[in-house]
């Protein structure tokens, strides 16, 4: 009988290439159902193949970030209360099933940084924060059918520069997408959180 509780490795669920390690940092990301539509996918991978780009993975996922961050689709994480509510699943999370270091909540899109706790796999961490919030989102919303993408991208941490670096794109990405100037001025992300935990702190501490 096979061993559900090891570590997959590289494996795919049909779409996109995953690498669950185990408790390893990740840096996944995910994106509303109309932020991307499947023509422009399907032509952002033709044209890296056609350019012999070795790593296609790697270049769709930067020219994905870089399309939605034009704000494309209904952007329904622009809500106050679908964006507080992913926010506070993110936190509720925490330290339960994952260790929680970096994260933003865009306009059309998700960043995060995470590390999965002994035992939990990453597949079942992201099948369980989309699954929850999609149901509460549309009900806010008044409405039926997809919410995220059925797909998510992720990429494993590599080294302590890696992690500094995923991190400064993950807290810049607003900025990089002109919705702010400081990452701490973005209300729904890790630099925000960590700013109000900062004034909370009794002087002194």
């Amino acid at each position: 009988m096979a061993n559900t509780d090891r570590p997959k490795g590289w494996h795919d669920r049909g779409y996109l290439p995953h690498y669950d390690g185990g408790a390893i940092a990740q840096f996944v990301t995910w994106r509303l159902h109309d932020s991307l539509p499947q023509p422009i996918l399907v032509h952002l991978k033709e044209e890296l193949k056609i350019h012999g780009i070795e790593n296609i993975s790697r270049e769709t996922l930067i020219l994905v970030e870089e399309f939605l961050d034009k704000g494309i689709g209904a952007c329904y994480l622009r809500r106050l209360d679908i964006a507080a509510m992913v926010r506070q699943a993110f936190l509720f999370h925490a330290k339960r099933k994952f260790d929680l270091f970096a994260w933003v909540i865009m306009p059309n899109h998700i960043h995060i940084l995470l590390r999965p706790l002994p035992g939990i796999h990453l597949h079942k961490i992201i099948h369980s924060l989309k699954s929850f919030t999609a149901h509460e989102a549309n009900k806010i919303l008044g409405r039926t059918g997809a919410f995220w993408m059925r797909e998510y991208f992720d990429r494993y941490i590599r080294d302590k520069e890696h992690f500094q670096k995923a991190v400064r794109y993950i807290e810049k990405n607003p900025v990089k997408a002109g919705l702010c100037k400081e990452p701490a001025d973005w209300e729904f992300s890790s630099a925000a959180e960590r700013k109000r935990l900062e004034r909370q702190r009794p002087a002194g501490e």
